[in-house]
């Protein structure tokens, strides 16, 4: 399943409208319909909305910020780097990670 194809699912169960009905409305297959509700198909947005306004609904989109603990001075002075710094700096932090990986491989090897 998928958020898109849940939705539409639910809004054609809710009209009591079958695929095949939806489909002939929304002048498409039955095929498209079932492969999107299953998930084995992504549509566009705008071919969401068709979808939706043939059962006589409309998508609401929201944004809203996440909800990381990270400073905003970081994310800032990532911005400022170009893309050469953001990997150099990328490939040091897995240096790092690297290193403490093998180190701690030792120690439990140790016990």
């Amino acid at each position: 399943m998928s958020v898109l194809g849940d939705h539409l699912r639910a809004a054609r169960v809710r009209h009591g409208v079958s695929q095949r009905s939806l489909a002939r409305r929304a002048a498409t297959t039955q095929t498209a319909i079932s492969r999107i509700e299953a998930g084995h198909e992504s549509p566009s947005f705008e071919r969401f909305t068709q979808l939706l306004l043939a059962l006589g609904e409309r998508p609401v989109l929201a944004v809203a910020p996440l909800e990381l603990d990270v400073d905003p001075g970081d994310l800032a002075h990532g911005r400022r780097l170009t893309p050469e710094q953001r990997l150099a700096e990328s490939a040091s932090w897995n240096l790092v990670a690297t290193r403490l990986e093998i180190e701690g491989a030792r120690a439990r090897a140790t016990r």
